[in-house]
């Protein structure tokens, strides 16, 4: 579905323009068409191809889509993928956005999200001197749109992993927390695997040999790598705190399983001790020392209370009970 359609030049927006005059205006010299497409069709993408004289390889990853984010160059033209990822509940959901940029114009492709990037072009419009620059500030703003969205997300996964550290010590259910931060630990892989690989590829778009429809915007792609940076450094200590409380989990599991142990085997031993006192006097000999003592009997209960009460001290003392 064509979403936007717009020609601009000198970082001024000409027209709205239909489908039909894309031609027309890239023909203009110093002119740049921006095309916006949802959830394009196979003919839609075929005809934008035609248009805009797309490398067949870029426009197949286009179709195809689930590409790794990424920046390729075929001649003057840059072909980027970004994952849009957007919260869905307690889901994070995964959409990708392929662009497509030249000197004589942009042509971004939206898969699978929800949320829409129609704020960009109203930054752009509002902003002349920098579009002066032409398609490589769409480019640059398009990218900074999508990485900035990644920071909420971020920011609710610490939020989250907090509130399961305060309930592991807070005697609730154990399996119920490791599910919990595995589930965490899932989305922030997700995050990881839309944010590290354009580390990579955002590096190759400043210093250096720069693709020409980059020249003059080192500084803001900079900016976006810088924002990158941070991002994938929260994410793996994130990763590793995950880690360290899915540790420190398992440990109160086991410290609680030693002390059901230890309680188990202190009522074993005040057990044990009348157990064994009774079970002397139950192996019926004729000549068995106090048999036949009248005081015998409350004698015999008298000394199993007694070393009861005497262990049931120690072991409290010990803390088992």
């Amino acid at each position: 579905m064509l979403v936007n359609c717009a020609a601009y030049q000198d970082g001024k927006k000409l027209a709205d323009i239909a489908q039909s005059q894309i031609h027309d205006y890239l023909a203009r010299p110093g002119c740049f068409v921006w095309v916006a497409l949802l959830d394009a069709t196979d003919a839609e993408i075929d005809e934008m191809s035609r248009e805009f004289h797309l490398h067949p390889l870029a426009v197949e990853d286009a179709r195809h889509g689930h590409q790794r984010p990424k920046i390729e160059e075929y001649g003057d033209e840059l072909f980027t993928v970004l994952h849009v990822v957007e919260a869905a509940g307690e889901d994070l959901r995964v959409g990708e956005v392929s662009i497509f940029t030249s000197p004589s114009g942009v042509l971004s492709i939206r898969n699978r999200t929800e949320l829409g990037l129609q704020s960009v072009r109203t930054r752009c419009e509002r902003e002349p001197e920098l579009l002066r620059h032409g398609a490589g500030y769409v480019l640059y703003a398009l990218m900074d749109k999508v990485v900035d969205r990644y920071f909420p997300l971020l920011d609710a996964l610490e939020t989250e992993l907090e509130a399961i550290e305060e309930r592991i010590f807070a005697n609730t259910s154990p399996r119920a927390n490791i599910e919990a931060l595995y589930y965490v630990k899932q989305k922030v892989t997700t995050l990881k695997h839309a944010t590290a690989p354009l580390m990579d590829a955002v590096g190759k778009l400043y210093g250096g040999r720069v693709p020409q429809v980059c020249h003059g915007l080192g500084e803001y792609f900079r900016d976006v790598y810088d924002h990158l940076v941070r991002l994938n450094q929260s994410l793996d200590s994130l990763r590793d705190t995950v880690a360290t409380a899915i540790q420190v989990n398992l440990a109160m599991i086991t410290i609680g399983e030693s002390e059901v142990t230890k309680r188990l085997a202190a009522y074993a031993a005040l057990v044990a001790v009348p157990t064994m006192v009774a079970g002397v006097y139950g192996m019926n000999f004729e000549h068995m020392p106090e048999l036949k003592w009248v005081w015998g009997y409350p004698f015999a209960l008298f000394v199993m209370t007694a070393i009861d009460i005497v262990l049931f001290r120690r072991f409290r003392k010990a803390k088992w009970l």
